[in-house]
């Protein structure tokens, strides 16, 4: 049986996402969290596991790297979807990709800037409200960028809010609600049916279990 490669998103995502693969009889060898290794045999010898940054799991899968990833909605959005299929939706690390500014203060009228990673979610967003918009790219401390005035708005997101309340801002719009996918590249869901199947069946039971709360 050919090997079967699933990649995998490191930190919260990652610890959401074992105990779904442990329903379906697989689990690694040795402990993920203290190796500075990427790549993980597991109890299933036909299985391995890639642990990667969550912005490259995509791409791994879209490219043939990876057979089967795990990734987050809001990354799956900013990359476009290609090459792969988004075939079940593990609802775990649940939270929101939001617009936020600061605390009491009016959103601006005309073209506005905006700070974020979400480079093409949020020229998306803004074109379709019709708004103009000059967006910055960040990769973190996003909520300095409305106060030290370097933006108008950021695109972020948004779990509790306590880090937007702590550096003075609010949420504004929600732009999707985000959970963690399964997605599949298109070629070894042809050439790998079979195993790719009975995966999504037993993560998909372990989803449905956990959520009706048996």
């Amino acid at each position: 049986m050919a090997q079967l490669t699933i990649a995998l998103t490191k930190g919260r995502i990652l610890e959401e996402t074992l105990p779904l693969l442990a329903a379906a009889g697989i689990e690694p060898l040795e402990s993920i969290h203290n190796s500075r290794k990427l790549t993980f045999e597991t109890s299933s010898p036909e299985v391995r596991l890639l642990i990667l940054r969550g912005v490259d799991v995509p791409t791994y899968v879209q490219f043939g790297a990876a057979d089967v990833g795990v990734s987050g909605k809001d990354t799956l959005l900013e990359h476009g979807g290609h090459g792969y299929y988004e075939p079940l939706d593990l609802r775990i690390a649940r939270c929101r990709l939001m617009t936020a500014g600061l605390v009491g203060q009016a959103p601006k009228a005309g073209r506005i800037k905006v700070a974020t990673k979400y480079v093409n979610v949020a020229k998306r967003f803004y074109a379709e409200k019709g708004q103009q918009v000059d967006v910055i790219k960040l990769y973190g401390a996003m909520e300095l960028a409305p106060v030290l005035q370097l933006a108008d708005e950021i695109v972020d997101i948004v779990d509790t809010g306590n880090t937007l309340r702590a550096n003075g801002l609010e949420p504004r719009e929600v732009i999707a609600e985000v959970s963690s996918r399964l997605i599949v590249n298109k070629a070894s869901m042809k050439l790998k049916h079979y195993q790719i199947e009975a995966l999504m069946d037993a993560m998909e039971s372990a989803v449905n279990e956990i959520n009706s709360g048996t």
